[in-house]
């Protein structure tokens, strides 16, 4: 069994990670993670009402806990963050990482992180659950096998009210790095490499102030196989959704990933199908991990460049709307209003 360290317990790492790891932990037969879980996360509360959770509030302490060469390493940190924490990591030892999505929220970054990895010869997979997720199986499937003729187009709708914490905290630059690189490496996954073609950010306003960028973005997509893909998410909805529309030569089919980790269901619409729509648990989050976990225990290492594209895309979806704005300041800039700061 292999151990494992987050690195963060904000929504991610104590939110979702910590309950997958625990989830795993449990298991009657052949867990592939130790029960004990080591965090770090250098603010005085966080991990405040985790159980079975011993909590650290530095790198160093935490590895003072841990056999570096036998834990895997969460990092749950803003992407922005991403390069400092893992090179501390590389130089305390640690070798296998987990890294929440997106990899990293630049081109320096994303170089950095490369020049870490082949120097110290790190393994490191990106949180991809969704390419593990039933749903996207059988979305595969229906590309691969083609019922319903050639896959023309795909419409992604990534949709939730997000202004507290876009509010309250500065971890995510744009609102392309928020949900937009879940959605992303599906369509790279169904569709192959693609180019941008166009795209869109807006600013997230309420009456408790402004985030720049943070309100919702939209980028459009000509993949190679000629497929063209629109993604949208707005952070300013009241409502949520997380909805993929594939229309192939013939049909059009219609999937619902689950909202959150309050329930685990998702949906498939397929055309003249009585059982409409079809509904099954999908805990890919849970299920990406211990396959994760498996990998690493066997020797496997991760050589994929999806996560990389999924970044470079970004970042050309950043450029362009920072082209069309003009002369102005950078993505990652301070806010017009932050009267939570106050």
């Amino acid at each position: 069994m292999l151990q494992p360290l987050v690195i963060g317990l904000g929504r991610s790492g104590a939110g979702l990670h910590v309950k997958a790891l625990a989830r795993l932990a449990a298991l009657s037969e052949d867990p592939p993670v130790t029960g004990r879980l080591i965090a770090c996360d250098p603010r005085p509360r966080a991990g405040d009402g985790l159980t079975g959770v011993t909590v650290t509030r530095s790198l160093a302490e935490a590895a003072r806990l841990v056999d570096p060469p036998a834990t895997v390493v969460h990092v749950c940190t803003p992407p922005r963050a991403r390069a400092p924490v893992l090179a501390e990591l590389a130089r305390l030892g640690f070798r296998t990482f987990l890294v929440e999505k997106p990899l990293a929220a630049d081109r320096a970054a994303l170089d950095a992180i490369d020049r870490l990895r082949r120097q110290y010869g790190l393994d490191l997979v990106v949180m991809s659950h969704w390419l593990a997720a039933g749903l996207t199986h059988r979305l595969r499937r229906l590309v691969e096998e083609r019922p319903h003729g050639a896959l023309r187009h795909i419409a992604f709708a990534q949709h939730k009210p997000r202004f507290l914490k876009s509010l309250a905290e500065d971890g995510h630059p744009t609102a392309f790095d928020v949900e937009i690189p879940h959605s992303l490496g599906v369509v790279l996954d169904l569709a192959g490499p693609a180019d941008l073609v166009d795209a869109h950010w807006s600013d997230l306003t309420c009456e408790g102030g402004v985030r720049r960028r943070l309100g919702g973005a939209r980028l459009t997509l000509r993949h190679h196989s000629g497929v063209r893909t629109e993604i949208v998410s707005d952070l300013a909805s009241p409502v949520q959704q997380r909805s993929i529309t594939m229309r192939f030569e013939q049909a059009t089919v219609v999937g619902h990933y689950p909202l959150s980790e309050q329930d685990d269901h998702a949906q498939l619409v397929l055309p003249d199908d009585p059982h409409r729509p079809r509904v099954f648990r999908d805990d890919a989050l849970t299920a990406f991990i211990r396959q994760t976990y498996e990998d690493f225990a066997a020797g496997r290492r991760h050589d994929a460049t999806l996560p990389y594209d999924v970044v470079r895309l970004l970042c050309a979806a950043k450029d362009h709307c920072l082209a069309a704005e003009g002369p102005t300041t950078a993505p990652d800039a301070p806010t017009t209003e932050e009267p939570h700061a106050r």
